[in-house]
């Protein structure tokens, strides 16, 4: 069963990933997501499984995006950022981009 984390614990992830990390996500989508011209992108949820992120298009067409976490099912905070950082090193692999240190 897939694990749901605490609203406050998804609440303070949201609010650093689309605070701090606007650029990765953008990366994430792009190199994950249906669009690889994605003009932005903001994370909007996740659970034990994956995470939600909202894609937009150049044209502002919004396009929801599931990523199923890199190394499989979580159930902890920390664990959270972890498949976070592999997704961003995994999309940067995949578009070609020299990561920053984490």
């Amino acid at each position: 069963m897939t694990h749901v984390f605490d609203p406050e614990i998804q609440r303070a992830v949201l609010a650093h990933m689309n605070a701090d990390h606007l650029d990765d996500n953008l990366l994430i989508v792009r190199a994950f997501g249906p669009d690889p011209d994605a003009a932005s992108a903001v994370m909007t949820g996740f659970d034990g499984d994956g995470g939600d992120w909202s894609s937009a298009s150049t044209e502002g067409v919004a396009s929801p995006v599931r990523i199923a976490w890199p190394g499989g099912g979580i159930a902890e905070r920390q664990e959270v950022r972890r498949e976070v950082v592999a997704l961003y090193d995994a999309a940067c692999a995949r578009l070609g981009v020299t990561p920053r240190p984490h």
